[in-house]
């Protein structure tokens, strides 16, 4: 399939710069494979559609506050430096980029805080806009780190116009997340409360953990028409042996495995072993899933609504097919569901 296959028209109402009120309470699709329908629900009524023995697999990775704003040396001039990832823990060096790029060059220092108690100096020019910066503070690692999140703010998608406000921080997480590392939200889980949990739990589904830190590199817009060129940047992805022991019962006893996000989709087709089960994993992933593609792990999906030709499009229509996605998504224009990050939510079975 090519690269125009997946666009559509997305009017601008529909991405949602709010999440819904209460998370469970996002709007629902049901999309059913066998027959082509469609349902309209609300996000909690999910439990209606699993049984006991069933499994949830989610994403457990944690958001950090990944956007900083400090001032170039001299001029003073406000530069947003977004921090990717973590080169070198005792010389403080990492990946990040920055914007305007044009003003950022090798030697430059960058001074944060009103009290610019922490400086970075670029040491690397990476891509276009991608810098290696380290970091230079009097203080012990775990101060450091401390410092990186005071001031830090959610790093809230671009497209959401409106400044940060103090219930993202809360908001923009899933609330089973753990382990620090992403700079994305893994938005399928957003929708799960405490409550819906405990229900689905008490109803006899088992959950069952992965960790993929979500890298910017899921909204990279793809370039070439032809999609085997298209490059995904790797994501640092764990399975522990844990979860690859729930998954493999429910397969073994014919229960549902959903999973729980594109994230998770791509964690567990990353790490299959040759009876088509699901193998511990610790390392990193660039896989890209596109039509047509056989998923081996996962039955069933929960999503939300991506946008034209974005890779997480691509993989939904993968998994549902692309004639089915295109009516389901024409459906969801009409119906004026929400879109994107905090948008609502589709669960294909």
């Amino acid at each position: 399939m090519k690269l125009s296959h997946f666009n559509f028209d997305l009017p601008k109402e529909l991405l949602a710069e709010y999440p819904s009120e209460n998370r469970d309470e996002a709007r629902l699709m049901v999309v059913h494979r066998k027959d082509g329908t469609v349902e309209h629900k609300m996000f909690k009524d999910l439990i209606d559609y699993f049984d006991e023995g069933d499994v949830m697999v989610l994403n457990n990775t944690k958001v950090f506050p990944a956007r900083l704003y400090g001032n170039k040396e001299k001029t003073g001039a406000r530069i947003e430096v977004f921090l990717l990832r973590e080169l070198n823990e005792e010389q403080r060096l990492w990946d990040v980029l920055v914007d305007p790029a044009r003003k950022i060059r090798i030697g430059n220092k960058l001074y944060f805080g009103d009290d610019e108690s922490l400086v970075a100096e670029v040491i690397d020019n990476t891509t276009s806009r991608g810098r290696t910066l380290r970091f230079l503070y009097d203080g012990s690692y775990e101060d450091f780190r401390r410092k990186l999140k005071e001031l830090g703010e959610t790093p809230l998608p671009k497209y959401i116009k409106r400044g940060v406000e103090p219930e993202d921080e809360e908001r923009y997480q899933t609330i089973y997340a753990k382990h620090e590392g992403a700079v994305a939200a893994p938005t399928a889980g957003l929708h799960f409360s405490k409550h819906l949990l405990k229900r689905l739990e008490i109803k006899g589904v088992n959950f069952a953990e992965v960790t993929l830190h979500v890298g910017l590199g899921t909204f990279n817009p793809v370039e070439v028409e032809d999609l085997s060129k298209h490059k995904m940047d790797s994501e640092e992805l764990t399975i522990p042996e844990s979860a690859t022991e729930v998954v493999n019962a429910a397969k073994r006893n014919k229960n549902k495995v959903c999973a729980v996000g594109t994230t998770v989709m791509r964690a567990m087709e990353s790490s299959v072993s040759s009876e088509r089960l699901l193998n511990p994993f610790d390392g990193w992933t660039n896989k890209f899933i596109f039509p047509p593609y056989d998923f081996s792990i996962a039955d069933c999906m929960i999503t939300n609504f991506h946008t034209p030709k974005s890779t997480l499009l691509m993989m939904v229509s993968a998994f549902a097919g692309h004639d089915l996605i295109k009516k389901a998504y024409e459906e969801a224009v009409k119906e004026k569901y929400k879109f994107y990050s905090y948008g609502d939510a589709m669960l294909i079975l």
